[in-house]
């Protein structure tokens, strides 16, 4: 138990230092414990067991949801944090399982993903549906973040100093919520063997920096990666694919004919009119349907069988031809 403690304040020094490049004293504010496997802690469906000071001591938990990860041929116990919190005592266990890798021979969907700040995810999949996530509510909460921070900022007070650094670690842990929910209903919505195709946005902080500085939170802080990082993951349980490709053009070129031009896309009305054709609809699903089509490219460029590409360019080609969303 005194080793662990020991390697816990070693591990934050050196998160300190690899972060913040400067020596800062560790405050720990909770009290925890970290628990190593078969060492420190164990668990069985009907009690905790934990190393003490005094010896083992076994304790009843709540451990609804818990049945299936007491197959350890299947899942492995990582080590666990135990945190106090709100007068109760918490548990972090993580758990680690292998997943079979999904062959790109075994696709049977494919879904374009556009991320942005009007709505968080606009997907457009293999029977030509398309799905908003809306992100109003999500730009409201963050107006109020950015406006609380700002008065904040401006009183400059170490109690102020303080409440801001709390602000941002609740903003935090909101945000990474919201994900959490987005990527979760994206894989829920589509059978195994899915290949996801998003934008690389390696260089979306680049390409804002010529946006008015009182806009640039909204623009650019929106955890993409984080979302993206939780939809790879997500989607490797459940034997599916994540892609990135490049995002350039995607809300400017025609799904129907293929003419890309900037007067296309309205981005102020968030409409997308052909100059050419004249097919027209939101200009975030015109991006999710670039991007499906991206990733047919992707399965053609793969070798998959010609059956399978061609059923989805039939998709694409049915649904230039329904009403726009």
């Amino acid at each position: 138990m005194v080793q662990s403690v020991i390697k816990t304040v070693i591990a934050r020094y050196r998160t300190i230092l690899e972060n913040q490049k400067e020596w800062i004293k560790p405050v720990f504010k909770k009290p925890q414990y970290d628990l190593v496997w078969n060492r420190d802690y164990s668990l069985s469906e009907s009690y905790f067991s934990v190393n003490t000071l005094e010896g083992h001591v076994k304790l009843p938990y709540f451990s609804q949801g818990m049945e299936k990860y007491f197959d350890h041929a299947v899942y492995k116990f990582g080590t666990a944090k135990l945190v106090k919190k709100h007068g109760k005592y918490f548990l972090h266990i993580p758990v680690t399982f292998e997943v079979d890798e999904s062959n790109m021979n075994d696709i049977c969907n494919v879904v374009g993903i556009d991320r942005g700040v009007n709505f968080i995810a606009v997907t457009y999949d293999s029977k030509h549906k398309t799905r908003f996530f809306n992100g109003k509510k999500i730009k409201q909460t963050r107006a109020k973040y950015a406006k609380l921070r700002k008065e904040l900022q401006m009183r400059g007070t170490p109690s102020s100093r303080r409440r801001l650094k709390a602000i941002g670690q609740r903003e935090n842990r909101w945000m990474q919520d919201v994900n959490h929910q987005v990527s979760k209903a994206l894989v829920e919505s589509y059978p195994e063997h899915t290949l996801f195709v998003l934008e690389d946005l390696s260089g979306v902080r680049n390409a804002t920096e010529r946006v008015r500085t009182r806009d640039r939170y909204v623009s650019v802080s929106w955890a993409f990666y984080d979302l993206e990082q939780k939809l790879t993951y997500k989607a490797k349980q459940k034997r599916c694919s994540v892609i990135k490709v490049d995002p350039r053009y995607t809300s400017q070129t025609c799904p129907a004919c293929g003419h890309t031009e900037k007067l296309n896309r309205n981005k102020k009305l968030h409409r997308f009119r052909c100059k050419t054709c004249g097919y027209q609809s939101n200009d975030d699903r015109i991006g999710a349907m670039n991007l499906y089509r991206m990733g047919i490219n992707y399965l053609v460029d793969s070798q998959v069988p010609d059956t399978v590409t061609a059923e989805h360019d039939s998709a694409v080609k049915g649904a230039v031809n329904h009403p726009a969303m």
